[in-house]
């Protein structure tokens, strides 16, 4: 199960990597990006029982790490690793199923699916921007330790 999970993020992501128009050379990257989320996601989830919100935050926060790594390694503005990495995590089904009960009178459950599905959007921002903050430290960090 794991294996078709891992293969199915990695062509995700890839395919959005095409839509998004990233160059081709780094098709194979964004791919493994997604990937990586992904499998840190299932395992934090499926396997060790861990609710979502904090798997999708420890998820969306390697996908900042790893493309920030990708970035620097071959020279590509961070954005086009992260946005076609974080695609596996966003939680569009949880979005229809909310407005899809919202059109069939079941409030409760919509408001439910709508409140989990920000809260998860929300993990994700959170995890991109604390990534971010941590390696801009490191990188101050750095910079004062070579002089």
């Amino acid at each position: 199960m794991l294996i078709e999970h891992l293969i199915t993020s990695f062509i995700s992501s890839a395919g959005f990597g095409i839509i998004f128009n990233v160059p081709r050379k780094t098709l194979l990257q964004c791919g493994f990006v997604g990937m990586a989320g992904w499998c840190v996601y299932i395992t934090l989830s499926l396997f060790m029982g861990i609710d979502v919100i904090p798997a999708t935050l420890a998820a969306s926060f390697l996908v900042a790490v790893v493309s920030q790594l990708f970035a620097r390694m071959y020279k590509v503005p961070i954005i086009v690793y992260s946005v076609a990495g974080i695609i596996p995590l966003v939680p569009g089904g949880m979005a229809y199923d909310a407005m899809r009960k919202m059109v069939e009178n079941n409030y409760t459950l919509a408001i439910e699916l709508t409140i989990k599905a920000f809260m998860l959007s929300g993990s994700i921002a959170i995890g991109l921007v604390f990534s971010e903050v941590v390696n801009q430290i490191i990188t101050k960090y750095q910079a004062r330790a070579r002089y």
